[in-house]
């Protein structure tokens, strides 16, 4: 999945569950790291590192962040 499209929490879930079992059933060594950052516009980027990069751009609304409101 690209940088510009936007996937949702689901979407970022499957794919996890997805590379934890291809890692789960390979005989040897493997390794799933996760980061995230919190991008403008009440988004969060999420990486999935595993062989590859995996990068998803979320929608997050924070409810202890005041989201502006439009006007």
């Amino acid at each position: 999945m690209g940088m510009a499209a936007t996937a949702t929490n689901r979407d970022v879930l499957e794919m996890f569950s997805r590379l934890y079992q291809e890692v789960f059933e390979h005989d040897g060594y493997g390794n799933i790291q996760v980061e995230m950052r919190i991008l403008h516009r009440g988004q969060k980027e999420v990486i999935i590192h595993c062989g590859k990069q995996y990068r998803f751009v979320v929608d997050y609304a924070n409810p202890g962040v005041r989201q502006p409101q439009p006007s």
